[in-house]
């Protein structure tokens, strides 16, 4: 079905964006793989693969960013090692030469960590789909139900450490202003006024941190205009041309970050995997609230 004049589908902001268009047009390509990366937070009460299966993109598989991810540490859905990424990947059909579509239920949300994740493995051709689901589906696009199951494949993973902050990371970043902190909350969870989402986490956020809520950079569920989102990062008040790294709750929305400061030409220096549920969980850091 065409779309109409009241669901516009304007061109992609960003060159990491493909249309819903493009992808209708490439569904029955043999190395074009459209991936449901969808994840709620535990305070929605929402169970992202249950609603893959409910109805997804045809063709499409579903990537769990718990399951693919570290099980030896208590922290959430931090990456998995290259071995489990590759095994984990090439079982749903991926391969290396393959050309990746990511999206998700919300819009914009959790496939800029799936994009993000994927690259740091060594994916060459990995997009995130333009409006996601929401507008898929708002196009009158078809929809599956079920698992979809593709033939295995080899995918070789080499992960890109330097682009994953880590937790010295972050500290020296701090003490020394090497690097800028953008973290990703709200403003009333950055502040400390609002609590954490997850238990046994301090409210407030690093000292010398900046906030930029990932809504900022966003527009109607799509990445905003490479203009509006130079504005975000000025307004908050982070400087474009000194190095950044990207924080959140949980290492989720610092993926959205990341991605509109790669779509404006700025990559920065990494991604604090652990976020605040590590940083808000240790009592040997210093926390502030305003």
């Amino acid at each position: 079905m065409l779309r109409t004049e009241k669901e516009p589908n304007p061109s992609p902001t960003s060159r990491w964006l493909k249309s819903t268009e493009w992808l209708a047009g490439h569904l029955r390509d043999a190395n074009v793989i459209a991936v449901d990366g969808s994840y709620f937070l535990p305070t929605q009460k929402r169970d992202a693969h249950a609603e893959y299966r409910a109805g997804h993109i045809p063709g499409a598989v579903f990537f769990d960013i718990e399951v693919v991810s570290d099980h030896s540490t208590d922290l959430p859905h931090m990456l998995p090692g290259p071995a489990l990424f590759g095994e984990a990947v090439g079982a749903l059909g991926i391969g290396n030469d393959d050309t990746v579509l990511v999206y998700d239920s919300l819009g914009l949300y959790s496939a800029a960590r799936v994009w993000w994740t994927f690259r740091i493995f060594g994916a060459k051709t990995v997009y995130i789909l333009d409006g996601g689901l929401p507008q898929w589906k708002a196009e009158g696009r078809p929809l599956e139900t079920g698992d979809t199951k593709r033939t295995p494949k080899k995918f070789n993973a080499e992960m890109n450490v330097g682009a994953v902050a880590m937790l010295a990371d972050v500290r020296m970043a701090l003490a020394d202003g090497s690097a800028q902190i953008v973290d990703a909350r709200s403003a009333e969870r950055f502040s400390g006024k609002a609590p954490e989402p997850r238990p046994g986490l301090r409210s407030g956020h690093m000292p010398g941190a900046f906030n930029l809520p990932f809504d900022r950079v966003l527009e109607k569920g799509r990445l905003a205009s490479p203009e509006r989102i130079a504005a975000a990062f000025n307004d908050a008040g982070v400087d474009l041309d000194k190095p950044i790294i990207t924080s959140c709750g949980s290492g989720v929305t610092a993926a959205i970050l990341t991605l509109a400061l790669e779509s404006i030409g700025k990559t920065p220096q990494g991604l604090y995997d652990g976020s605040w549920s590590e940083w808000g969980s240790r009592p040997d850091v210093a926390v502030v609230r305003d």
